[in-house]
C-alpha cells in the first residue's frame, strides 16, 4: 500500500511521505518491532476518530473536526522493512484546514511517543 500524495493546491494535508514543506511531518521511527497494538491503542484515544478500515499493517480513520464536525481521513501504515510508519492526515473539504491535520498529527506523535511505539523526535 502506498499513501497517496498530498495535492500540490490544498495546503489541507499532512504525509511523513511528502517532499514540499507546507504538507511534510517528521518520520515517526518505531521504537519497537511489536509497537502496533500501542499504535492502534493512540488512534482510537484520539478524540472523534473511528476506525474505518483496518488490516495487518494499516488504518484508515475517520476524524471529525470539533466545530463544523467535518470528516477528514488518517491513513497509518506500519512499514516493518523501513522501521516506520507512513502516516496521512487530509481533510476531504475545502483549501485550508487551519492547522488541524498537522495538529492531529503532532499529537498522535506525542501519544506514541509516550506509549514507547515510536522514537522521540530531535
Amino acid at each position: 500500500m502506498t499513501l497517496p500524495p498530498c495535492p500540490s493546491s490544498a495546503t489541507n494535508c499532512v504525509s511523513t511521505e511528502a517532499t514540499e514543506r507546507c504538507h511534510a511531518v517528521a518520520p515517526f521511527l518505531l521504537a519497537r518491532a511489536a509497537a502496533w497494538p500501542a499504535i492502534r491503542a493512540a488512534v482510537v484515544a484520539l478524540p472523534r476518530t473511528r476506525i474505518v478500515e483496518e488490516g495487518a499493517d494499516f488504518l484508515r480513520v475517520e476524524c471529525r473536526t470539533i466545530l463544523f464536525r467535518f470528516v477528514d481521513d488518517l491513513v497509518i501504515q506500519l512499514r516493518l522493512d523501513r522501521n516506520d510508519l507512513a502516516i496521512r492526515s487530509a481533510s476531504r473539504l475545502g483549501h485550508y484546514d487551519f492547522g488541524v491535520n498537522r495538529r492531529r498529527v503532532e499529537s498522535l506523535r506525542r501519544r506514541l511517543e509516550a506509549r514507547g511505539a515510536i522514537k522521540a523526535s530531535a
